[in-house]
């Protein structure tokens, strides 16, 4: 009688062993924090300079500046894919030290929004009766977020880093002013010629 009893306690473990490896296959123990540099480059120049070539690539591509400074940048598009749909693309830049170099992270997020219609009814009056409520008038249409996602993608963030590369050198002569070239001085008038001082 016991060998049955053991069978099914075997059995039951079994299948709660897999029922929690199920369960343990989440997003949250999915993300490996393995050592790519997807998100993330070491470029020449301050970080100042570097976030400065990311907004100047953000800008180029028709993205909205939401924020600006020497340590991040925040941008946004927006895309319509179909008449009730609608994307928006954020990237979120941030720039540190490394040495005398800059270390850039990018992240970059798609959210999806549907158009939710939501009928507003009109009151009519019918006399004695009172007021009927009937659907019909204006629609008071709203976009909804319906999805949100981190792009993942190491050929979008490649692009990005290659653009960031192309307007790093003049972003680093607006961050440091002292490596912009110095301004030709004034010519003065050859000896011995008069200076037209304009009274005659």
């Amino acid at each position: 009688m016991r060998f049955p009893t053991l069978l099914a306690a075997s059995m039951m473990m079994a299948m709660l062993s897999a029922c929690g490896g199920r369960a343990a296959d989440s997003t949250l123990l999915r993300e490996s924090f393995d050592s790519g540099d997807m998100y993330s480059r070491t470029v020449d120049g301050t970080p100042a300079a570097a976030c400065e070539a990311a907004r100047r690539t953000l800008l180029s591509q028709g993205y909205a500046i939401a924020r600006a400074d020497d340590a991040g940048v925040e941008g946004n598009k927006n895309f319509q894919t179909h008449d009730d749909n609608h994307e928006q693309l954020v990237l979120r830049i941030s720039c540190a030290p490394r040495g005398e170099q800059a270390l850039v992270f990018v992240s970059a997020v798609q959210d999806r929004y549907a158009l939710k219609k939501s009928p507003t009814s009109a009151s009519v009056g019918v006399g004695a009766i009172g007021s009927v409520s009937l659907p019909f008038g204006s629609n008071d249409d709203s976009l909804v977020r319906v999805a949100s996602s981190t792009v993942q993608d190491g050929e979008f963030y490649g692009r990005f880093f290659q653009r960031l590369q192309q307007y790093l050198p003049a972003a680093t002569q607006v961050a440091d002013p002292a490596l912009e070239p110095a301004a030709a001085p004034a010519a003065s008038p050859p000896h011995g010629d008069p200076v037209d001082s304009g009274l005659h």
